[in-house]
Formats: structure tokens, C-alpha cells, sequence
């Protein structure tokens, strides 16, 4: 009985042994994204709800289209797709089935660019979009005081929007304003120099409709030096500085 099982457990361990000459790989847990990639009908995404552009975009589609040949309209699709998300808010499955039939592409087509660039938002945000850079430099002047302020402020985390639907909150890679950082991209609009306490007061002006001013919030202008300018202070030497009196 014993040596009927004698041949498989040779086997097994000639395969076990085989198996450890073999080098072992490891790969780390896939991280998960905040973005969506797949879509799933809801009451306020599905396609039977209509879009369509206004008078006053499709003009400005038609102006955008204007800029590529006929043969390649279909390039047009990233700044329609980006108009047609600053007329409904967001990128609802409408709105890809719509600059699709625009542009006389497959709706798979939009589907791929319009999952593929987290900036198209594919569910609902409030009226007021925060994006708060949190990358190194704004890390570094203290963007996670910033977050947590208006965490604290409007009740809400990172990816939530408040009740009123006025506000959605995320983070955000580099904005490209790391001289005003820590910053804040409010829809289109950049909020930069920021401290917890100004922070506040721009959520305050918003929620109240008041005027709110773009760019540093700290006085300076752009991005000039908070002291002052230390270079070209003076009026620049005309021409023929420094050259020999001879050439």
C-alpha cells in the first residue's frame, strides 16, 4: 500500500524542489483611485436625461471645431468636453453621448478620454469645485493646515461635498503655483498665499456671494517677491554696455 503512494510523493517533492530554483516575485497591493472608470445608470446619470449646448456654447464649439481640419475634428473633443462640463457642472453620461453625436465618433471614444483625465469629474460637485494642491512645495508652506481648516469649516472630508451642494472638497497634484503656494483652484479661479484664517474668510465670501478676489490673497502682486523685489531695481543700461569704445 505503501509503495503504490511511494512514486506520487517522489513527485510532489521533485516538484517542490523544482519550484524553489524559481524566483520568487512580489508585487505590492494596487492603490486605489478616487476616480470613476466604469458607469452605473443612477437618477441623476443616466441617458435618458437630455444635454445639450446652449446657444452661446455651441457657437464657441463651432469656433473650437474651426481651429482643426474636417478630417480630425475628433481633436476637438478635450476642450468640448471641457465646455460641455462648465455648462452641466460635471461629466455625466449625457454629456459624453453628446459631444460624441458632435462629433460623429463612436461614444467609446469619449468614454476612453473622459475616464482617462481625472479633470473631467464623472459625478456631481458642488457650485464652489475646491481643488487643494497638497504636492511638496504646498506640503512644504502647509497646505495640510489649509485642508484641515476647511474640513473643519464646512463640516466635510476630502472627496465629500456639503449638504447645500455648494461645496466639494478634493486634492490635487501639482497646480503649477508652487512660488504662491499653499493654493486653492476654486472652479477656474487660483487662491494663492493662503493661511488657514483667509482660507475661511474665501468660504465665507462665496457662501454669502460677496466679491472675491483672485491671485494672492497675502497683498503681493502675482508673484513678485513678498519683501519687495532684491533684482532689477533699477532701469536696465542701454545699448552698447560694457562694450569697448574701439569695436
Amino acid at each position: 500500500m505503501l509503495a503504490r503512494f511511494r512514486p506520487a510523493v517522489s513527485a510532489s517533492a521533485a516538484a517542490l524542489r523544482a519550484t524553489a530554483n524559481i524566483r520568487q516575485l512580489r508585487t505590492t497591493a494596487a492603490a486605489r483611485s478616487d476616480a470613476i472608470f466604469i458607469h452605473r445608470d443612477t437618477p441623476e446619470n443616466n441617458p435618458s436625461i437630455p444635454f445639450e449646448f446652449d446657444a452661446k456654447n455651441r457657437d464657441e464649439a463651432h469656433r473650437i471645431m474651426a481651429k482643426y481640419p474636417p478630417q480630425y475634428k475628433k481633436a476637438a473633443m478635450i476642450p468640448l468636453l471641457h465646455l460641455a462640463q462648465k455648462q452641466n457642472g460635471w461629466t455625466s453620461i449625457s454629456v459624453m453621448n453628446y459631444i460624441a453625436k458632435f462629433l460623429e465618433v463612436p461614444p467609446m471614444r469619449v468614454y476612453e478620454v473622459a475616464t482617462f483625465y481625472t479633470m473631467f469629474n464623472r459625478s456631481p460637485v458642488g457650485k464652489y469645485f475646491l481643488q487643494v494642491c497638497t504636492t511638496t512645495p504646498c506640503q512644504l508652506c502647509g497646505s495640510s493646515k489649509i485642508v484641515e481648516a476647511i474640513e473643519k469649516h464646512l463640516g466635510i472630508k476630502v472627496g465629500e461635498t456639503t449638504s447645500d451642494k455648494l461645496f466639494t472638497l478634493v486634492e490635487v497634484e501639482c497646480a503649477g503655483a508652487c512660488i504662491n503656494a499653499p493654493v486653492i483652484s476654486v472652479n477656474d479661479d487660483y487662491f494663492e498665499d493662503l493661511t488657514p484664517e483667509t482660507t475661511v474668510k474665501l468660504l465665507d465670501d462665496l457662501k454669502a456671494g460677496n466679491p472675491v478676489k483672485r491671485g494672492p490673497v497675502s497683498g503681493r502682486n502675482n508673484c513678485e517677491p513678498s519683501g519687495g523685489q532684491t533684482t532689477l531695481t533699477t532701469p536696465p543700461p542701454g545699448p552698447g554696455f560694457m562694450v569697448r569704445d574701439d569695436l
